[in-house]
């Protein structure tokens, strides 16, 4: 899978400008059903914009099985090479259940 690598046990995924959405998507899907938080990391303007794609397509996934999800952005800073970098997280999680709310903790608020 090409989510640069996932860490299932952490929940973090992270993406870069050669990711596959699908791909990246298939994984967010499969974490939402298991119950797994999931964290997407990017870095650079072409890494976001796949993840975004990511999630919209995993939206796609989740829905027809009535399974809503809320994403919320954040930065971060991390070092890569030696060298400071922004990224932008995405934490997604399931926002309703076929139709029942699942409390906001999930999503840190």
């Amino acid at each position: 899978m090409d989510a640069e690598q996932q860490a299932p046990e952490s929940g973090c995924l992270k993406v870069s400008s050669k990711s596959s959405p699908a791909s990246v998507a298939g994984a967010i899907a499969g974490m939402v059903k298991d119950g797994v938080g999931v964290e997407i990391q990017a870095v650079g303007a072409g890494a976001v914009n796949q993840a975004v794609k990511a999630i919209a397509i995993s939206r796609g996934f989740l829905s027809p099985i009535g399974i809503e999800i809320a994403c919320i952005p954040s930065f971060a800073d991390i070092v890569i090479d030696g060298e400071y970098r922004t990224a932008i997280r995405f934490a997604v999680a399931p926002r309703y259940t076929h139709g029942t709310p699942i409390a906001d903790s999930a999503l840190g608020e």
